[in-house]
């Protein structure tokens, strides 16, 4: 009993402080912060390095009465979690949800992130659960004062995104790293395993995002096994084949993979199989696109857009002549006033001898 009146005459009145929540994701990681935001108050200048948020390590005299961090909020203990395995600063911290410390110091800041994340802020720290302690620096100083503390993110990319503590004129930025392939690979993994195992759509797209990446070959070529087998799918689609031609290829097995494709070929439409071509100008194998973009051509009867592939192939093998030639057919079929912008500007680069890129 007098335990829990002891915790009633510590906390802090109702609407003293703001509890915010924010998140992002990163590829398939989704990150979540929640705090309680303590207010300046007109104490600038007052705030780092004093009992507000005090250097090193305080005894609270309360709690574990040990020393102990900063609870980087107010309150609560702010917690952090994160739905895969990242980095932070580049040191590896597993999936799961933190209570977030800091000690600070006037140079540099420690971050820690710790399992127990019921606590009433840092009261009831135990070093020894800590999961992973990061130094890092502040940057002090900054422009505009921040009147309530906020966690906002910045620089986002496909495999990182930078956190930062914002409070005062302090500014405590860290980044978090994200393996973005082995994460997203991990996800696909996990739903293949379940109900969209059995939907070879699905499962087609999971086997093309791995062919695409070059990773999980194998797994791949099962999945679209499967999305490719009779008892799923009457007859499989020009991008099913064709995915199914580019895994069998990358593990070396050419002779199957070249049979796969001419099942896929026979099966495509003119603008897949146009788009077949191009992918194989773009991996140089121009001989092998040029007879693509032929198929393509006599197979639709110079339809829309096989003008414009065999302008590509011939330009490709040095007959700029014979691409100038398809250009100007191709500009007669275009669909759009992009398509035309575009073959004029073919037709212009041609006419001055220079072959496309």
């Amino acid at each position: 009993m007098p335990q829990i009146i002891q915790a009633q005459v510590l906390r802090i009145p109702e609407n003293t402080n703001f509890v915010c929540n924010t998140g992002r994701r990163v590829g398939v990681t989704d990150i979540q912060i929640k705090w309680n935001a303590p207010g300046v108050k007109g104490r600038e200048g007052k705030i780092w390095g004093t009992d507000i948020a005090w250097y090193g390590n305080q005894v609270l005299g309360f709690g574990s009465n040990v020393e102990s961090p900063w609870r980087a909020g107010a309150d609560e203990c702010t917690v952090m979690s994160f739905s895969t395995d990242v980095t932070i600063n580049g040191k590896k911290l597993p999936a799961g949800k933190y209570a977030f410390f800091i000690t600070l110091y006037a140079d540099s800041c420690v971050l820690i992130f710790n399992r127990n994340t019921e606590g009433w802020g840092s009261y009831f720290y135990r070093s020894e659960l800590d999961v992973l302690r990061v130094t890092t620096v502040q940057l002090k100083n900054q422009p505009v004062s921040q009147e309530r503390l906020c966690y906002q993110f910045y620089n986002q990319t496909e495999t990182s995104i930078e956190i930062a503590l914002e409070w005062e004129r302090w500014k405590i930025p860290f980044t978090v790293g994200i393996d973005t392939k082995s994460t997203i690979l991990e996800h696909i993994k996990s739903q293949m395993s379940g109900a969209l195992g059995f939907d070879p759509p699905s499962l087609e797209h999971a086997a093309d995002w791995c062919l695409k990446q070059q990773i999980n070959l194998d797994g791949a070529l099962q999945w679209i096994n499967t999305a490719t087998d009779p008892q799923f799918v009457a007859k499989p689609s020009f991008k099913a084949l064709s995915t199914k031609a580019g895994i069998l290829e990358l593990q070396g097995n050419s002779k199957e993979a070249d049979g796969i494709m001419e099942k896929a070929l026979q099966t495509g439409n003119v603008t897949e199989i146009h788009m077949y071509g191009r992918q194989l100008l773009s991996r140089k194998k121009t001989k092998e696109a040029m007879a693509v973009f032929e198929m393509n051509h006599q197979k639709h009867n110079g339809a829309w857009p096989t003008n414009a592939g065999l302008m590509r192939g011939y330009s490709a093998m040095g007959d700029l002549k014979s691409a100038l030639k398809h250009a100007k057919l191709a500009l007669e079929q275009a669909p759009d006033a992009t398509n035309k912008d575009f073959l004029k500007r073919m037709i212009t680069q041609l006419e001055q001898g220079k072959p496309l890129e």
